[in-house]
């Protein structure tokens, strides 16, 4: 028997969808999806080149993360969320080290694991494009513990080389190929 509870909304629900039907007819935009949270992070190679561009849209279930990137080299690269929001060309070191508001070990893979800001993987073809969706429950853009608009923000990094999602602290993932702060956006 299939599940259809997806069909029992809130009056809430009912209510907001009636409002942006409205607001859709007369000519305003509106979006249904999650608690309206979003931000984004424009990602500069080394030599200050955009060479992607990311979002983040709270949802019920935690925050989506989709970044489509261009110009890097072609393989698997890691995609961590970093604890400060500076990207500091050429090694974007001041980006410091992973998010890691539970002071867990890095990687998936890792019992003791994983940072809050531990991503997947992200295949970029021959070409040098990537795209990349992820669902993460450990980072939040509200206000908490694991928000990304801590005192000091956070960043996006794609690294050079593939995270092993084991070896701690950065899954053997190389040397930092772009980066982006993480901006909040209406």
């Amino acid at each position: 028997m299939q599940n259809f509870s997806y069909l029992k909304k809130s009056d809430s629900w009912i209510f907001t969808f009636a409002v942006c039907a409205l607001s859709l007819a007369v000519g305003a935009g509106c979006s249904l999806v999650g608690s309206g949270e979003r931000a984004t992070a424009e990602l500069k190679d080394k030599d200050g080149k955009t060479v992607g561009r990311a979002s983040f849209v709270e949802v019920d279930n935690g925050v989506r993360v989709r970044l489509e990137a261009k110009g890097l080299s072609a393989g698997l690269h890691a995609v961590h969320i970093h604890a400060v929001g500076k990207c500091e060309a050429p090694a974007f070191t001041s980006a410091g080290g992973h998010f890691n508001p539970s002071q867990k070990k890095h990687g998936y893979k890792n019992p003791d694991g994983a940072h809050g800001g531990d991503l997947p993987n992200m295949l970029v073809a021959k070409d040098g494009a990537g795209r990349f969706e992820a669902m993460t429950d450990a980072v939040t853009l509200r206000a908490g513990p694991n928000s990304v608009f801590d005192a000091d923000g956070s960043a996006l990094v794609v690294h050079a080389g593939v995270d092993d999602h084991t070896t701690d602290p950065t899954g053997n993932a190389g040397d930092r190929a772009a980066c982006g702060v993480i901006a909040a956006r209406n």
